[in-house]
């Protein structure tokens, strides 16, 4: 089957035929009438270009798994020709894309259970956060249960004397958690950054919203500043595993008073955002969508330098903790603060990224977010950090192969999970025209793709078909999920509650991709089968 640069060529043959150029030889080199040659070679040529035409107009294209047929004229890039275009204001959106958008943009479906199920999980998830916590600490990580009806309310009575007497927000951890996010909204305003275009918010008439990266050098001021208040017994970094419980109650009541801020002050300014008029559902879900306090969008400063941040230092905080103990840290503490310190760098330098997901220009800032942002995310991803750190290294060992294959394989899980993010949010940048590289630290290979194939929608959005993404509608998912089941597996199997984070985030990872599966089906309708077509699997390739 022919190209398309062959079918070009031909088409470029006939026309130089149809073109004027004196006389023509014969066969049998006689000079014939240049005129009459001339009339019989235009026709040909004419009736090539209609057969060409017509070939191209009915041409069925045939993609199969890793096999895109470029004779599709809309498959860009790729060696066919140069498409990545630099378009101003930025990527077009068609009047039709501009109509679904519009409809997408609105309350259609419940979510979650609807306002039942996001008042249970409200309610609920703090509960379990206290209850899982007090197992791993006080009950040797066994999911402790009553052992008959009349335990019950003694069960909870035990409970609720573990939660007063050691997660009692006090005066210290009010101190340390409010002074690591005072400290990094003033890093956030203050430090130096990169100036990155969001992508054009529909609510916004396709505006975008500019924003400042400058997290990677907010982190690094933050471990210095931590090991110098370490080393110097200002603040002792211990203090966070030995009052865990008390900083997780701050945490909640952080997650808990933001959400409360930022819905009320959406409704008193009138910045609301497809509101569903139950306000269960609405203060779960979000009112605002782009919130900001000068400079800083809230929801940008909360998605790295809250979690993520204290995620590492919990880590640091164990693996200080063990050296105290013993004397050493073990591989599985220095296996979990690279871990940690891999992510939390990864964010920061790919940080102008982050507008150009889902989360930035569609998702809204509630309690959903905030709340797993201030309290979620640090607060139960350390289950295997305060396993370890409650409990002797003998319940954990491993041989020093186990331990080989487990670091190898988080190093790869993670440049998959990072150079994957990286190629699909510079490939927007590409489009839109706003790509500068950064050269941030580890720049991993395969992170910019050249000339990347891609299927051009009828909305006007582009498919990536190139990189990681040619394999899985989610690499970043299946790395992603990689990298928490290690966080989990490095605790080894005395305990599951270590695995919470890997069980959690399937669950989650799962629901979003049939959250966005069913969003791209409405937005992109046949392209999106055609694009299914093409790249088959969601998360592991010849499986699912």
């Amino acid at each position: 089957m022919a190209d398309s640069a062959g079918l070009r060529t031909r088409s470029a043959a006939a026309k130089a035929a149809a073109a004027p150029n004196g006389n023509s030889k014969t066969s049998n080199g006689h000079h014939s009438n240049g005129h009459a040659n001339r009339n019989a070679n235009g026709k040909r040529a004419a009736v090539e270009d209609q057969d060409l035409d017509d070939k191209q107009h009915n041409y069925v294209p045939k993609h199969s798994y890793l096999h895109v047929d470029l004779n599709d004229d809309q498959i860009m890039g790729g060696g066919k020709q140069q498409t990545l275009v630099k378009y101003s204001p930025g990527i077009v959106i068609s009047e039709q894309g501009r109509e679904t958008d519009k409809k997408l943009d609105e309350h259609s479906d419940w979510e979650f259970g609807g306002p039942w199920g996001v008042t249970a999980m409200m309610t609920l998830f703090p509960l379990l956060m206290y209850y899982l916590w007090i197992c791993l600490w006080f009950y040797n990580g066994k999911l402790v249960i009553p052992n008959s009806v009349d335990e019950i309310w003694p069960f909870f009575q035990r409970m609720g004397a573990h939660v007063r007497d050691h997660a009692f927000p006090t005066k210290r951890a009010f101190a340390g958690y409010g002074g690591l996010m005072v400290f990094q909204f003033l890093l956030a305003v203050l430090m130096p950054g990169y100036m990155q275009e969001g992508l054009p918010v529909p609510s916004l008439g396709y505006k975008t919203l500019m924003y400042k990266c400058n997290a990677l050098s907010s982190f690094y001021v933050t471990l210095v500043t931590c090991a110098v208040l370490h080393t110097t017994n200002l603040y002792r970094l211990t203090t966070i595993i030995e009052h865990f419980g008390e900083y997780m109650t701050v945490s909640m009541i952080a997650g808990y008073a933001v959400s409360a801020a930022t819905y009320c002050h959406a409704v008193f300014t009138n910045t609301t955002h497809r509101m569903s008029g139950n306000f269960a559902y609405d203060f779960f879900m979000g009112a605002a969508l782009n919130p900001r306090i000068g400079s800083v969008d809230l929801k940008l400063w909360a998605e790295v330098r809250i979690p993520w941040v204290l995620l590492f230092l919990i880590s640091v905080s164990g693996a200080c903790k063990q050296y105290d103990v013993y004397g050493y840290v073990t591989p599985n503490m220095v296996f979990m603060v690279l871990a940690t310190g891999l992510y939390i760098n990864a964010c920061g330098k790919g940080e102008e990224c982050i507008p150009q997901t889902w989360d930035m220009f569609h998702e809204k800032w509630g309690f959903m977010v905030i709340f797993w942002n201030f309290a979620g995310v640090p607060f139960t991803y350390c289950y295997s950090i305060v396993y370890m750190a409650a409990h002797p290294p003998s319940y954990y060992k491993f041989s020093t192969s186990t331990y080989a294959f487990m670091f190898s394989l988080l190093i790869f899980a993670h440049y998959v999970f990072d150079s994957s993010m990286a190629q699909k949010s510079r490939f927007r940048m590409q489009l839109q025209g706003t790509f500068k590289h950064r050269w941030t630290f580890p720049q991993w290979p395969w992170s910019t793709l050249k000339d990347p194939r891609y299927l051009q929608t009828e909305h006007g959005n582009a498919l990536l078909i190139d990189g990681w993404w040619q394999f899985l509608r989610k690499p970043n998912y299946s790395a992603d999920w990689t990298q928490a089941f290690l966080w989990g597996a490095i605790a080894g199997t005395r305990s599951i509650i270590p695995y919470y984070y890997s069980a959690f985030f399937l669950a989650v990872l799962t629901h979003r991709c049939g959250r966005d599966f069913e969003r791209c089906s409405k937005k992109y309708g046949k392209d999106w089968v055609k694009y299914c077509s093409i790249v088959k699997y969601a998360f592991i390739p010849f499986v699912y």
